[in-house]
């Protein structure tokens, strides 16, 4: 099934392209229980239509659901300076990892180390502007 919102397919609808630019809906209509077919404006042919093949689309962060509190997107995460509690720079988020039971964020450390931590309350504070603040268990940012 095609993942996101039925008005992300409206006719008229911007999405983003991962090999730059954007694409307008024509149209669309669900296609048997698997999805969508989606027309695009100027690909009118089969292979304009396969030169698109692999693509990934996007929607514009202003067309996503809202989050739960607590919750975030993890583009939003990526880039944000991780600091320990007492402010000392632990790293900076490099990678957010969905898991089935536990997300964890993946930070790279100023020496170039990547450590793993899973994204829960009791170790991880909420996002505060350019950094977020976490209390790790003992030893795991150390060298080595």
């Amino acid at each position: 099934m095609v993942a996101g919102e039925p008005s992300w397919f409206a006719p008229g609808a911007e999405l983003g392209l991962d090999r730059g630019g954007t694409l307008r809906v024509s149209k669309a209509r669900p296609h048997r229980d698997r999805g969508l077919v989606v027309a695009f404006e100027g690909v009118s042919d089969r292979a304009a239509a396969e030169a698109l093949r692999g693509a990934v689309l996007t929607a514009a962060a202003s067309a996503r659901d809202g989050l739960e509190p607590g919750a975030w997107w993890p583009e939003d995460l990526v880039g944000l300076r991780a600091v320990g509690p007492d402010g000392e720079v632990l790293g900076e988020v490099t990678g957010v990892i969905v898991g089935d039971a536990q997300d964890r964020l993946e930070i790279t450390t100023p020496a170039g180390r990547t450590v793993e931590i899973p994204f829960v309350d009791e170790l991880v504070d909420d996002p505060a502007g350019d950094r977020i603040v976490l209390r790790p268990p003992e030893g795991l940012f150390d060298a080595g």
